[in-house]
């Protein structure tokens, strides 16, 4: 732990809020079938070969609208979701453009509408090194955007993975100022690198981000572990919004297995983050999808934050069989991205459907976007504004 973070003080005595919560229950189900396509868009998955894959031929006749890496709230029934790098990695994701996308989900008719989105750009040139494409817009071998944030003044701030950086956008997906790094730590996609030694593995770099309830800061938070940390030990760092710089400040989240990731995070009030953890399997095979409670004033011995089970997404019960037959649901993909607070009681969860390779729903079909709601057994006790 950094001088600051230690300067919060000692950790918190055990109280009822750090006893893990009961089963939670799914109350929402929608989804976005895979083949979804982004209306007279080019098209996409030229890098991917032409055999099937999950059943379905690149390349695409458009931009997929998949791979939901991040989520923001809008308070009027929609949301903003961020779709990721693209194929996977930076060299097939060449003619994938980087977007966000609205949504509004119908749980009443389990269905996702796509009401719109926009194309990430830099028309005016902040990024100091060369993009793919000519125009500027913005693809996935430029970068890896997993985690996203609405301000009140309507501009976004995005995490990304190859810097990693952070980048600032307008309303209209426009970057407003040059990539922001992260001090100190350098992923092997990093192109200031030039030959050195990364020291964070390829993609790890921002795959959760935070705002502070006030809408003062961001709490970014890397998906692996810097060279020199512990094993499956993931740095969290505040960022200062009104002086745009990170303060020095930073946390440490442990998780449960050094094989394991996290997928979002996201504040519940001026001390406590949901944070989604995962391991690497689907379907049958996947055994850890969890959302657990983390609190900057609780640490453990060797000053990780200590974290409270909130929900097991692979053991929801589903009276009512919103999800299928009535019993249990599991919400088994590999990759599960995006954790909204809607209630103090009611958490949203998406799926990154890692389309066409993830098939943790049906072997051998490509994963559907799916968005999930799950009702707590006790409330969060949330900040009112992270949900009003």
């Amino acid at each position: 732990m950094c001088a600051g973070a230690m300067a919060l003080g000692l950790a918190a005595p055990a109280t009822a809020d750090s006893q893990p919560l009961g089963r939670a229950t799914l109350t929402g189900f929608a989804s976005l079938p895979a083949l979804t396509f982004v209306p007279g868009s080019e098209p996409s998955g030229s890098l991917l070969g032409t055999e099937p894959v999950n059943g379905v031929t690149p390349p695409f006749p458009g931009q997929p609208v998949q791979g939901f890496s991040g989520i923001a709230r809008r308070h009027d029934g929609t949301f903003d979701v961020l779709s990721d790098n693209g194929y996977g990695n930076q060299g097939n994701s060449a003619d994938f453009l980087l977007r966000v996308h609205r949504i509004k989900p119908d749980f009443a008719g389990k269905s996702v509408k796509v009401l719109g989105g926009f194309n990430l750009t830099d028309p005016r040139g902040f990024v100091p090194f060369p993009l793919t494409r000519q125009d500027r817009t913005l693809t996935g071998a430029d970068f890896d955007v997993e985690s996203i944030v609405r301000l009140v003044d309507g501009t976004y701030w995005i995490g990304d993975e190859f810097g990693p950086f952070l980048l600032h956008f307008d309303r209209k997906g426009r970057l407003m100022e040059a990539p922001i790094a992260l001090p100190g730590v350098m992923a092997p996609e990093n192109p200031a690198l030039n030959g050195g030694t990364p020291n964070l593995a390829g993609s790890k770099g921002f795959e959760g981000m935070a705002r502070s309830v006030d809408g003062r800061r961001l709490y970014p938070l890397l998906e692996g572990t810097v060279t020199g940390d512990p094993a499956g030990t993931l740095r969290m760092s505040e960022f200062d919004l009104r002086k745009g710089a990170y303060t020095g400040r930073r946390w440490t989240y442990r998780l449960e297995d050094p094989s394991h990731a996290i997928g979002d995070a996201i504040a519940v009030d001026e001390h406590r983050f949901l944070v989604i953890e995962r391991d690497n399997l689907q379907g049958d095979e996947a055994r850890f999808k969890r959302v657990y409670l983390a609190d900057l004033r609780d640490r453990d011995r060797d000053g990780a934050l200590d974290k409270t089970l909130v929900a097991d997404l692979l053991d929801l019960a589903d009276p009512r069989g919103l999800g299928g037959a009535p019993g249990t649901f599991r919400f088994p993909f590999q990759t599960i991205e995006d954790v909204v607070i809607l209630d103090d009681r009611t958490l949203g969860v998406l799926d990154d459907n890692n389309f066409p390779f993830s098939s943790g729903r049906t072997p051998g079909r490509p994963d559907d976007n799916e968005f999930i709601t799950v009702r707590l057994t006790r409330g969060l006790q949330a900040d009112p504004r992270v949900y009003r």
